[in-house]
């Protein structure tokens, strides 16, 4: 490892730093290390206290340290005669701007306030002592760095250098920029035009740094970095959405023509013309079909909430009514798969039949179940499940052949039930009157026979939801169909108790509607009163 020595030049005071930076295979000096600033920032800040000398107190003295200011295009600097050994040669460029150290030994001048210290560093690109002009950059609260490099490297990788040294004369010395936001990085992008592997150099930093790269070798036009960096994104792994998103909104930015930026895009678009239905379908299809239990509930999981996260996937499509089709064709499909296999269960004699015989039939109940409750879900999530709940309240004969099956094989059915009285509580979906009727009245039973093992045998059930949610949906019908189905309700709970959903909420709402504030006077009543009047 070669060294850099970074020199802080402030007026009564010399300190150096030793820092270690990598060698070129060509020999070349390349950018020091984040180190430089971060150390020489930290040495600057002004909270940080100065350490006390080790050296006793020399006597006073009126004698002061004048500064000598040199020009910054000055080609031979000189040395310093007291301690040569001090400064090796590659810094011999700031000798001039130091006072002499073996003045400061013997002389102490009042120390500065730490805030009005210049901050300098000195690095040298090439081999020692072969630079032909400096550039300075300029940064903010007073930094800045000065690079011994050679007119040729520039020119020959920078269309900006290019401009700015054939405008000007060719014995030009120094360069100043100013404003440079990114000072550290600036100095690493023109190490790397000293190197010719400069992918390679890329290897091992972090995305946000190359990012930074980029954008400062867009600013001096130095395309082979850019390609190079180009090249680094579009194979390094992105991680993060954040980080996914600050490379895609670096790579559109970019506005240097002959800079292919779509291997990098490609990642995150295609040129193909899927239709996008099609591969929701898929999708929907293969998670359906799959009979690997943890694979299916988890890729179920994980399909649902991206669904929720990005629900405009269908305008891709053009219409979200695609989509929803595309669901209810797999609602479809799943419940006429259900209704064959409860009618093989339902039939005499499936008991009798050997294990190895019905568990195949009583498996596919289970899964066919959980892809309806799994398929509502998602139409609940885009308020299309009014069709759904048509759909359910329709079937007359699942509900009868429930009855016959064993309760640990049918109570996944009950689960779609209580779902879909949720979904109505909520306002989730709003079907007609007639159709929350019809639901009550095929599927509410049902649910209340099922409702000890839905408790105690199913970790997802949410007793006081799905109470609230009947309870309110009863509530949604005329004032007589609260007062059948209540009273129905009534005696299943006295007979069952806690095997019962509680609807005392609901009861308590329709006997308040019925016998305390009756907001209508009944008919029989208000023909008499209407009678009185004409009299």
């Amino acid at each position: 490892m070669a060294e850099i020595r970074l020199t802080k030049v402030a007026q009564g005071q010399t300190k150096i730093r030793n820092v270690p930076i990598a060698v070129t295979p060509e020999g070349f000096w390349c950018c020091p290390s984040p180190v430089v600033f971060q150390k020489t920032l930290k040495a600057q800040n002004p909270l940080n206290k100065p350490k006390p000398s080790s050296s006793p107190p020399s006597a006073p003295t009126k004698t002061t340290v004048q500064k000598k200011h040199v020009p910054v295009t000055e080609k031979k600097p000189t040395s310093t005669p007291s301690r040569p050994a001090v400064l090796p040669d590659d810094q011999r460029t700031f000798a001039s701007d130091a006072p002499s150290l073996g003045t400061l030994v013997n002389e102490r001048a009042p120390r500065p306030k730490i805030e009005n210290l210049p901050r300098k560093v000195a690095i040298e690109f090439g081999e020692p002592g072969t630079s032909d002009m400096k550039v300075v950059l300029m940064g903010k609260q007073g930094f800045y760095v000065k690079l011994s490099v050679h007119k040729n490297v520039l020119m020959e990788n920078s269309s900006f250098f290019a401009d700015k040294l054939s405008e000007e004369q060719s014995s030009l010395s120094c360069l100043e920029i100013e404003d440079c936001e990114d000072i550290e990085i600036y100095v690493e992008t023109v190490g790397l035009m000293y190197c010719k592997e400069t992918k390679q150099r890329l290897i091992k930093q972090s995305v946000s740094r190359v990012l930074r790269i980029l954008k400062v070798a867009e600013l001096l036009g130095f395309k082979s970095c850019m390609q190079s960096c180009l090249e680094y994104l579009e194979a390094v792994p992105w991680v993060g959405e954040e980080e996914e998103e600050k490379v895609v909104s670096s790579i559109l930015r970019l506005q240097v023509e002959g800079i292919g930026v779509t291997p990098v895009l490609k990642r995150v678009s295609s040129e193909v013309s899927n239709h996008p239905k099609e591969t929701l379908f898929h999708i929907v299809e293969q998670v359906l079909k799959s009979s690997e239990e943890r694979g299916r509930r988890e890729m179920k999981s994980i399909v649902l909430k991206l669904l929720r996260e990005n629900s405009s996937i269908p305008s891709y499509a053009g219409s979200a009514d695609i989509f929803n089709e595309t669901i209810y064709s797999s609602c479809r499909s799943c419940l006429e798969s259900l209704l064959s296999m409860f009618r093989q269960a339902a039939e005499p004699g499936f008991t009798d039949k050997p294990m190895e015989n019905r568990e195949p039939v009583l498996k596919q109940i289970t899964l066919e179940a959980d892809n309806l409750s799994w398929l509502l879900e998602i139409l609940a999530d885009r308020q299309a499940a009014d069709a759904f709940a048509v759909m359910w309240s329709t079937q007359q004969e699942l509900a009868t052949l429930h009855t016959k099956l064993p309760i640990v094989s049918r109570h996944h059915v009950s689960c779609i039930t209580a779902r879909l009285f949720v979904g109505i509580g909520r306002g989730e979906l709003l079907p007609l009157k007639d159709t929350r009727q019809l639901l009550l009245h095929t599927w509410l039973q049902p649910l209340i026979n099922d409702y000890s093992w839905l408790q105690h045998g199913c970790r997802s059930f949410d007793r006081k939801v799905v109470e609230e949610g009947i309870g309110r949906t009863i509530l949604t019908l005329p004032l007589e169909d609260q007062q059948s189905i209540l009273l129905s309700w009534l005696g299943s709970f006295l007979k069952a108790g806690d095997n019962c959903p509680n609807l005392q909420r609901a009861f308590e709402v329709w006997w308040r509607r019925t016998f305390i504030r009756p907001y209508v006077e009944p008919r029989g009543n208000l023909m008499q009163s209407d009678s009185s009047m004409t009299s």
